[in-house]
C-alpha cells in the first residue's frame, strides 16, 4: 500500500497544496429521534456565573442542559428526517468508545472530563459534514458495498469529521475571543474550564485517531483516510495561521487574493473537500480525475459558503446562526471589508482605516453603517445568486465519476442560507 501524491493546481488564488490520492487496487423534538441523554451527573456539573447565565440564557443553549434534558440538535442538522436520525443515533456509541478508551489509561477523572467535552462540543452543529460524508457513501459505493456493517463504518467516518471541525472551533474560539458558538457560550468561557479548553481540543482530536484504529485499520484505504486527514489538518491549520497573521494588518492591505488564499486553507478543503474525499476513498475510488473534479468544485463550493459566514457575521441574525459576529472588531480579512475598500472612495476608506479593527461598539457601527451606504448588501445578493448558478453548471458538467447528486444537494443547502 502507498499513498501517491500529487500537486495541486486549483486554488484560487495559486496556492498549491499537497493532497494524497488513493493508490490502492483493492425538528421533531430530539426525544422522538435521538433517545439519548447527554447527562452530566448533579454533583459534577461545571458551575456558570451569573453573567455567563445570562449570555446562556439569550442564547438558549444553557449548559444545566447537559443535565436535564436531551441537547435539541436535531433542529440544526440538515440533512433529511432520516438521514439526520441515523446518523445522531450513532453518537452515543462514538462516545461510550471514546470514555472507555480514556478509562483503560486508568484516568477516571481525566475520562469524566472527556466526556463532558464531547457531548457539550461536537454534537451541536448542524453536522453537515458528517452527513455528506455518509450520503457521498451512500452514492458512490457499489450496491453490494452497502451492508449494515460499511454503512456503520461510514458513520463513524462522518463523526471523525465532525470531531475535527469541534478541534478546530475549540481552539479558534479561544484565538478570536468568542463569546458564543453554535447557540451557547463557548467551551472555554465556562467557569473551570478556561485554557484547558486547548487540551480538550486534542483530546476531541487523537480521540479521531482512536476511532480510526478500532474500525477502519482492516481496510485497504486505512492508510489514505490517515493521510487525507493528516494533510488536512495541517492545511487548515496554515489557513488559521494566515487569518491570524493577516488580522494583523491594516484593512488597507486586505485584497481578495489574500482573502482567497485564507477561505481555501482555512475552511474550503476541511467543510467540503474532505467529507466528500474520505466517503470516496471508503467507497474504493481510485480515479485521480474524480479527485481532482471534486476538488475544483468544492473549493469553488468553500469560497462561497465562506462569503455567506462572512455576510452573516456582519448582518446575520445571532438567534440564527449561534453566534455573535465579531469580524469587524477582530480586524478580519473579510469578504466584506475586502469589497468595501474596493469600492470607497477616499473619504471612505479614512473612514474604515481609522474604524475598522476597534473593540469600540461606535467604530463597530460605524463600520457597518459604511456597508449600507455602499449597498454590499444588494451586491452580495447578486454575487450570490451568480456564483450559485456557476457552480451548478460547473457541476452539471463534471467527469462522469464525480458524486453529482450529492453536490447539487449540497450547494442546494447553501443557496440563501440564514446560518
Amino acid at each position: 500500500m502507498f499513498t501517491r501524491i500529487h500537486k495541486l493546481n486549483q486554488l484560487p488564488s495559486n496556492v498549491s497544496a499537497f493532497l494524497g490520492v488513493n493508490a490502492n487496487n483493492t425538528t421533531k423534538n430530539v426525544r422522538s429521534i435521538f433517545r439519548y441523554s447527554f447527562a452530566i451527573k448533579n454533583n459534577e456539573h461545571i458551575s456558570v456565573n451569573t453573567a455567563q447565565q445570562q449570555v446562556l440564557k439569550k442564547y438558549q443553549r444553557p449548559f444545566s442542559i447537559c443535565r436535564n434534558n436531551y441537547v435539541s440538535v436535531a433542529a440544526r442538522a440538515t440533512g433529511s428526517k432520516d438521514e439526520s436520525k441515523d446518523f445522531l443515533a450513532v453518537f452515543p456509541e462514538i462516545v461510550h468508545e471514546l470514555t472507555d478508551a480514556a478509562n483503560s489509561l486508568e484516568t477516571r477523572q481525566a475520562a469524566e472530563w472527556f466526556t463532558k467535552a464531547l457531548e457539550y462540543n461536537v454534537p451541536r452543529g448542524k453536522l453537515n459534514r458528517g452527513i455528506l460524508a455518509v450520503s457521498t457513501y451512500k452514492q458512490a459505493a457499489k450496491a453490494e458495498q452497502q451492508t449494515p456493517e460499511n454503512l456503520k463504518l461510514a458513520h463513524y467516518l462522518g463523526w471523525c469529521i465532525e470531531m475535527l471541525q469541534s478541534f478546530f472551533l475549540l481552539t479558534d474560539d479561544v484565538m478570536d475571543g468568542s463569546t458564543t458558538r453554535r447557540g451557547q457560550l463557548c467551551w472555554y468561557k465556562l467557569e473551570n474550564v478556561g485554557l484547558i479548553a486547548l487540551n480538550d481540543a486534542l483530546m476531541i482530536e487523537n480521540g479521531m485517531y482512536v476511532l480510526f484504529h478500532k474500525h477502519f485499520r482492516h481496510l485497504d484505504c486505512y492508510v489514505d483516510l490517515l493521510d487525507l486527514f493528516h494533510q488536512i489538518t495541517f492545511i487548515t491549520t496554515m489557513g488559521q495561521s494566515l487569518d491570524i497573521l493577516n488580522s494583523n494588518k491594516t484593512v488597507s492591505e486586505f485584497n481578495i487574493d489574500v482573502y482567497n488564499s485564507i477561505v481555501a486553507n482555512k475552511s474550503s478543503f476541511y467543510t467540503f473537500y474532505l467529507p466528500v474525499a474520505a466517503a470516496l476513498h471508503l467507497a474504493g475510488v481510485t480515479d485521480r480525475e474524480v479527485f481532482a473534479n471534486c476538488r475544483a468544485i468544492i473549493l469553488e463550493m468553500g469560497n462561497f459558503f465562506q462569503i455567506q459566514d462572512d455576510f452573516l457575521d456582519c448582518f446575520g441574525d445571532p438567534e440564527v446562526t449561534g453566534k455573535v459576529g465579531t469580524d469587524i472588531q477582530d480586524n478580519k480579512c473579510s469578504w466584506l471589508a475586502v469589497k468595501c475598500m474596493e469600492q470607497a472612495n477616499p473619504e471612505q476608506r479614512a473612514i474604515m482605516e481609522e474604524c475598522y479593527g476597534q473593540n469600540d461598539p461606535e467604530k463597530v457601527a460605524r463600520v457597518k453603517q459604511l456597508y449600507e451606504e455602499l449597498d454590499l448588501a444588494s451586491y452580495y445578493a447578486k454575487f450570490q445568486e451568480d456564483k450559485f448558478n456557476q457552480i451548478k453548471t460547473q457541476i452539471e458538467q463534471a467527469h462522469k465519476g464525480v458524486p453529482k447528486a450529492i453536490l447539487l444537494q449540497a450547494l442546494q443547502k447553501l443557496h440563501q442560507r440564514q446560518s
